[in-house]
């Protein structure tokens, strides 16, 4: 299957799962190409954005399983692959 870029942005809004979420993108660790954490401490958000790249299985699966944690919304956009 074909690599392609994405970007996954992570919402958490209780940072109790900080550990996990490390932990399920340090599984990741090969298809990540550059992570960015922002904590929002004025609204209790932060916000991790990370560019992968990968096959979209491996894509989605680490959207997947972040996106069922609690108090953590996802969201993943793929690139269309070039020619």
């Amino acid at each position: 299957m074909e690599k392609r870029i994405g970007t996954i942005t992570v919402f958490i809004y209780n940072r109790a799962t900080a550990s996990q979420i490390n932990s399920i993108i340090s599984q990741y660790a090969a298809i990540v190409v550059a992570r960015q954490g922002l904590p929002f401490r004025d609204r209790a958000l932060s916000v991790i954005s990370l560019i992968v790249e990968g096959e979209p299985d491996q894509i989605n699966a680490l959207s997947g399983k972040l996106g069922k944690l609690p108090d953590v919304e996802v969201k993943a956009v793929m690139a269309k692959s070039q020619n």
